[in-house]
C-alpha cells in the first residue's frame, strides 16, 4: 500500500469495466456516491472524490489478453490525512489475487 496519495493521479486497472462497476459500491463502504456515465462522485465527509474512467486496450503478453481500464482520481477539501484513510480502504477492496 501507499503512504502518500496526491490531490490528482490515475492508475491502471487489470480489469473490465463490469468488474470495475460491482467492486467499487463495496470499497466506498458507507460513503454517499453518485455513478453518471463513466464517471463517480463519492462525498468523504466536508470534501469529496470524483472518479472518471476509460476502458483502454487490452494488454497482451504472448497469447494472454488481459483487459485494462484507465481510472482518473481526483480528490477536493481533504487533507493528506483524509485521503490516505480512504484509499487504503479502497485499494484493500479493490485488491486482485492471483494464483
Amino acid at each position: 500500500m501507499q503512504s502518500h496519495y496526491p490531490e490528482r493521479f490515475d492508475r491502471e486497472m487489470g480489469c473490465t469495466e463490469r468488474e470495475w462497476l460491482d467492486s467499487v459500491p463495496r470499497a466506498l463502504g458507507q460513503h454517499a456516491h453518485q455513478f453518471t456515465n463513466q464517471a463517480l462522485t463519492v462525498q468523504i465527509g466536508t470534501g469529496q472524490l470524483r472518479v472518471s474512467w476509460e476502458v483502454g486496450e487490452p494488454r497482451v503478453i504472448a497469447l494472454a489478453r488481459i483487459p485494462r481500464l484507465l481510472v482518473h482520481f481526483g480528490f477536493s477539501g481533504l487533507d493528506d490525512a483524509q485521503r490516505l484513510a480512504f484509499m487504503q480502504r479502497f485499494d484493500l477492496y479493490m485488491q486482485r489475487g492471483g494464483g
